[in-house]
């Protein structure tokens, strides 16, 4: 089992450690954790070791934790470290090679992979100090998640708040991966790519609409992935609960037409990734005022007629088939509950796709809290070559390792633009 130590920084995103050690233990993956002395303001040794299973570590100078497992031991008995939250302090300490703490001295001594998930004020981390600390820290290969946008703890909003714990997990279990999955493995600087994604709503009044059990989770970690590999992204949403990723261009939509105005209207790209589950059908109209239940219809007292729907513009379709604007590679999704490949398999052939990416949405398809609105996937990726189909399958893994393989899979598709000088070719 692969082992990863967690360095928990003195910042308040240090309450969420018992739950990232959760995580990333479902991940399976072994948690040590070390403590620092401000972080243990906020979160409690016991409680760490209590769900990491193991001992926690605290203090340099304590002689019964050197005897047993000297700090030297303790940054190489580790498959990778995690620092989380990585605070201003601990950026600026690893980033100058200072060691005058057990964080501190366990970073330098290390010769494994260093994750870091900062967390701090937002002005702390736009200061001058700070992204010196953190440029410096990336030449170091120090890979970075986050930070995201949001509200903070000092009642100000913007960049600093630290990533979910299920992302940070995520990001952690693909870097060690033996393929290396994450999305930092991929070269997409230069492209430019448009990702759907959620479901669409189509109103049947004023209260109703059509929908379908789609969170989004999907597309916006590909989005995010896409971004992390350095594409310019545009993801157009519909209505989801998820925050915009980080360093993504955003369009929110409602409906099938709306979706449909908002892709014509970001072409040309160089990609298009379509996870969006865009609703086949919507009511020929959309009713003024609420339909009362009971209300009289033709003289008679009864419920509602049958809604009459019509077919809604099949948007995958139509940029499969258009002969200018088409994006040179052009990925679907299928979601199905049966028959998986055969259905898939017919799709791509139908809606003209250069990939698809297939997986299982039924509710009893074996994942917690199922993939339409869980945290995991596991997909088929069947793409053609010399045309003929090629079907590769891949286990249950969160959505964001799903991202990270579909971001690498899309950059060996293309040929990297710094090193043509111009446009790169797909193979």
């Amino acid at each position: 089992m692969q082992r990863v130590l967690l360095i928990i920084g003195g910042g308040i995103a240090a309450y969420k450690a018992p739950e990232l050690v959760r995580q990333l233990r479902a991940q399976g993956l072994a948690v040590r954790c070390l403590l620092t002395a401000a972080a243990e303001q906020f979160v409690s040794p016991l409680s760490l070791a209590s769900v990491s299973g193991d001992k926690v570590y605290e203090n340099l100078f304590d002689l019964t934790e050197e005897a047993e497992m000297g700090h030297i031991q303790l940054s190489r008995d580790a498959d990778i470290i995690l620092v989380a939250p990585a605070t201003a302090d601990l950026m600026a300490k690893a980033a100058q090679g200072m060691a005058n703490d057990l964080a501190s001295t366990t970073l330098l001594a290390t010769d494994k992979k260093i994750i870091m998930a900062p967390a701090m004020n937002v002005r702390m981390w736009q200061h001058e100090a700070t992204q010196r600390n953190l440029a410096q820290l990336k030449k170091d290969g120090v890979s970075i998640i986050g930070p995201e946008n949001g509200d903070m703890a000092c009642g100000e909003f913007g960049p600093g708040r630290m990533s979910e714990p299920q992302d940070i997990a995520a990001e952690t279990a693909a870097l060690l991966a033996p393929n290396n999955t994450r999305a930092e493995a991929a070269d997409l600087t230069g492209r430019k790519i448009l990702v759907t994604a959620g479901p669409t709503h189509e109103p049947i009044d004023p209260v109703r609409y059509i929908a379908n059990r789609s969170s989004g989770k999907q597309g916006y970690a590909i989005a995010a992935a896409l971004a992390a590999a350095g594409a310019e992204v545009h993801l157009i949403s519909g209505p989801t609960a998820l925050d915009a990723p980080h360093d993504v261009q955003m369009t929110w939509v409602e409906t099938a037409r709306d979706m449909q105005a908002a892709v014509e209207a970001h072409l040309p790209v160089d990609a298009a990734v379509m996870t969006a589950a865009v609703a086949d059908w919507r009511p020929a109209e959309c009713k003024a005022q609420k339909i009362k239940k009971g209300q009289k219809i033709k003289d008679k007292e009864r419920a509602p007629a049958p809604l009459d729907l019509v077919e809604n513009p099949d948007i995958l379709a139509t940029l499969g088939a258009a002969k200018k604007n088409r994006p040179a590679l052009l990925v679907g999704f299928a979601a199905e509950t049966e028959d998986l490949e055969t259905h898939a398999l017919a799709k791509l052939q139908k809606k003209n796709c250069d990939w698809i990416v297939a997986n299982n949405v039924a509710l009893d398809s074996g994942i917690e809290g199922g993939v339409m609105g869980g945290d995991a996937n596991a997909v088929t990726l069947i793409s053609t070559k010399d045309a003929k189909a090629e079907i590769e399958r891949f286990d249950i893994m969160s959505k964001h390792a799903v991202a990270a393989l579909l971001a690498t899979r899309m950059a060996a598709h293309f040929t990297p633009i710094e090193k043509t000088g111009n446009k790169g070719k797909a193979k």
